[in-house]
């Protein structure tokens, strides 16, 4: 991981950014170190 897709991952459970704010080449890293919303829908 790198810390940068950290950062990213980080100010977007801020809310500070969004996921559309990532450049291309690390939103699969970034999303990967986000939970996802359907895992909390139960």
């Amino acid at each position: 991981m790198s810390a940068i897709a950290s950062v990213y991952a980080s100010l977007i459970l801020k809310g500070k950014k969004t996921i559309d704010d990532v450049p291309e080449t690390m939103k699969e890293e970034v999303e990967s170190l986000i939970p996802s919303s359907d895992e909390n829908e139960e």
